[in-house]
């Protein structure tokens, strides 16, 4: 083997590593709400992504949009067939009080920005 087909191996197998932690490899942890309520920064997808709330417990969701992006000017958490508009810089609180253990997603109106909510037991 020659240097060159050495050096191009070695890229090779960096970009494939490169590209299988970019799309495989970050996993942001879960959020867990203080009190009932949590706020979501809408900001190039939504920030915390994944939030930890209890089950039957009502939790307030307050939506912050900083993003012009008008795919981002809609969030849509299906299961609780919750479909809201967000306007740039107000606050927007939506209620859920979910009633079983599990994932449920959140997107976009376009569906190109994902979030998740992981309703838990509650540990007292």
């Amino acid at each position: 083997m020659s240097i060159d087909e050495i050096l191009v191996s070695v890229a090779g197998l960096g970009l494939i590593g490169f590209i299988w932690w970019f799309f495989f490899g970050k996993r942001q942890a879960a959020v867990n709400t203080v009190g009932d309520e949590v706020e979501i920064i809408v900001e190039g997808g939504y920030k915390p992504s994944v939030i930890e709330i209890p089950v039957d417990r009502k939790t307030k969701l307050t939506f912050i949009r900083k993003d012009p992006n008008s795919c981002l000017e809609e969030i849509v958490i299906p299961d609780f067939k919750i479909k809201k508009y967000l306007p740039i810089g107000e606050r927007i609180v939506i209620s859920v009080t979910p009633k079983k253990v599990g994932e449920y997603d959140i997107h976009c109106g376009m569906n190109m920005f994902h979030g998740k909510l992981l309703v838990t037991k509650l540990n007292i």
